[in-house]
């Protein structure tokens, strides 16, 4: 094995199972959904759409088509309702940490899995506040029938596509709709499974009118109820990317992730999560 193979299989070293897998970073697939200023937007909780307009000060207009020397824009939008984000404790909390600060620049053992979400059921898996009637949840039973028996890494990260996954969710208002949200039954079978770092392709891990409580977020990052203290999260350490996209020809399985976050600080940021094929070497 060459010296860079090498360095590339050290990066998704299983420490557990000694298991070395190679990553092919020349595969990379962004589920960022591009964010178009002027163009269709994914969209939750009502909030106005992204903006992009020329600066201006003086004479000069910012845009080169009004005869500007260059082209110089003020970007306008909200983290997390105007498109694919990343997210940290600091979401529930009077203080937050820069995700930049603490989020693994290296790509991390990630596993992709494909879910329906499931009708509410009286005795079923649930929520705080409980679910009503046409609730749809992600729930533990859907993870664990998709989950593989014996996955090529154990992962750090854990992807989360729902069906049905239709190109419209790229683009998709949520304000008028009640999407789906992940059971805390969900929530706490991650957490027993180390999982540190998840990806959802949901405006939310909770439901959209739950009364504030946030309880996914909450169990998801270690923060007990009511607590707005950041000392308080036992996973402080872990991020909710929402709002992502998987493409349909990314084919379920182990991958690498990488969280390609800007130096904002901040309790959410833009975010461009990619995946990276792996293999044995």
């Amino acid at each position: 094995m060459s010296a860079r193979a090498a360095l590339l299989a050290r990066l998704c070293l299983d420490p557990e199972s000694g298991r070395e897998l190679l990553i092919d970073f020349a595969a990379p697939v962004s589920l960022a959904i591009e964010l178009d200023f002027d163009g269709p937007q994914p969209r939750h909780f009502a909030a106005p759409p992204a903006r992009s307009a020329p600066y201006r000060v003086g004479s000069f207009e910012g845009e080169v088509r009004r005869g500007a020397s260059c082209n110089c824009r003020s970007l306008t939008l909200i983290p997390h309702c105007n498109g694919t984000h990343t997210e940290s404790a600091g979401h529930l909390t009077l203080r937050s940490r820069p995700l930049h600060q603490f989020v693994p620049a290296a790509p991390l053992p990630a596993l992709l899995l494909t879910v329906t979400p499931q009708p509410s059921l009286p005795g079923g898996e649930d929520s705080v506040p409980a679910p009503l009637p046409g609730d749809r949840l992600v729930t533990r039973a859907a993870l664990l029938a998709a989950w593989p028996a014996d996955p090529l890494v154990r992962p750090r990260a854990l992807v989360i596509r729902t069906l049905p996954n239709e190109p419209a969710k790229a683009r998709r208002d949520y304000s008028v709709l009640n999407p789906p949200y992940l059971s805390r039954q969900a929530v706490a079978e991650l957490v027993a499974r180390g999982i540190e770092h998840l990806v959802l392709d949901l405006p939310s891990l909770d439901r959209t009118q739950d009364e504030g409580l946030l309880t996914g977020h909450r169990l998801f990052f270690g923060l007990p109820a009511g607590s707005t203290e950041l000392n308080d999260a036992t996973r402080a350490q872990c991020t909710v990317t929402e709002f992502a996209y998987m493409p349909p020809e990314l084919l379920d399985g182990c991958y690498a992730l990488q969280l390609q976050l800007p130096a904002f600080a901040g309790d959410a940021v833009p975010s461009r999560p990619l995946l990276f094929p792996v293999r044995a070497p």
